[in-house]
C-alpha cells in the first residue's frame, strides 16, 4: 500500500498544479469578459443564472485536440441564493461551436438558467441541443430584446476568441463530468452533488473563481 501511495503522490501533485492553473485562467477569463462593460454578459441576466460553466482557452498548445474542445469548471448558487459554491470539473467535447472556435485562444461560458439545467450537471454526461436546450446568449443591451427561444433555454452559451466576445450557437456538443480534475483539486474523490449543493467549501485555489462569480453575478442579500 505504501508503495502505491509513493507512486501516486507525484501524479496527484502534478494534476493539482494543472487544476490550479486552469482555475486561475477561468477566473481571469471571466473577469476580463465582464470588465468590457456594455459588451459583456448582461448583469441582470447573469444574476438569474443558477449555475455557470467557465472553460478557459488553452494559452499554449492546441485547444482542440482529438475532438476535445476544452476543460473547465462549474459552480452553482449556494442554497441561500447568495454566493457561489465550490467548483467541479467539466469537459466540453464535440459539436458545432461556430467560426470563432478556430482562434488560437477561445473561452466558453455557459449560463445554466434553471433547475432542470442544474440537475443535468450532476449527470456523467449530457448533450447540448439534444437533452438540454441551448441558445446563444445576448450581450450588453441585447438582453432587452431576448427572443422566446432564448428565454426558454436551459443554457445560454457564449464564446470569446481573438478578443471578440458574443453569443455562441452551441449545438451537438457533450458536457461530461471531469472527475480527474476533481481529484486533482480536492486530492480525493468527491460527491459532485455535495459540492454543487454548497456542502464542501472551496479549496484555496478555487477562491479566485468563486470571488469573480460573486463579484459579477452576485445577488443582493435579503
Amino acid at each position: 500500500m505504501k508503495r502505491w501511495i509513493v507512486l501516486l503522490a507525484p501524479a496527484l501533485l502534478f494534476g493539482g498544479k494543472q487544476e490550479d492553473a486552469r482555475l486561475q485562467a477561468a477566473a481571469q477569463s471571466l473577469s476580463e469578459i465582464m470588465a468590457t462593460g456594455d459588451k459583456a454578459i448582461p448583469q441582470n441576466l447573469f444574476e438569474k443564472a443558477q449555475c455557470a460553466v467557465v472553460i478557459p482557452g488553452m494559452k499554449k498548445g492546441g485547444f482542440i485536440v482529438g475532438g476535445k474542445f476544452g476543460r473547465g469548471w462549474a459552480s452553482c448558487r449556494q442554497p441561500s441564493g447568495q454566493g457561489w459554491t465550490a467548483p467541479v470539473g467539466i469537459r466540453v467535447e464535440g459539436g458545432s461551436f461556430g467560426l470563432q472556435i478556430g482562434g488560437s485562444e477561445s473561452d466558453i461560458i455557459l449560463l445554466i438558467m434553471n433547475k432542470s439545467g442544474m440537475d443535468r450537471l450532476l449527470k456523467s454526461q449530457f448533450s447540448l441541443g439534444g437533452e438540454a436546450s441551448v441558445a446563444a446568449g445576448p450581450v450588453g443591451r441585447d438582453s432587452a430584446a431576448m427572443t422566446d427561444a432564448t428565454m426558454k433555454a436551459e443554457i445560454l452559451s457564449y464564446s470569446r476568441s481573438r478578443g471578440v466576445f458574443g453569443g455562441l450557437a452551441l449545438q451537438g456538443g457533450t458536457i461530461r463530468a471531469d472527475r480527474e480534475a476533481d481529484l486533482g483539486l480536492y486530492g480525493k474523490e468527491v460527491e459532485r452533488k455535495s459540492v454543487l449543493d454548497g456542502q464542501i467549501p472551496a479549496p484555496k485555489p478555487a477562491e479566485p473563481l468563486v470571488a469573480a462569480l460573486n463579484k459579477y453575478s452576485g445577488r443582493a442579500s435579503k
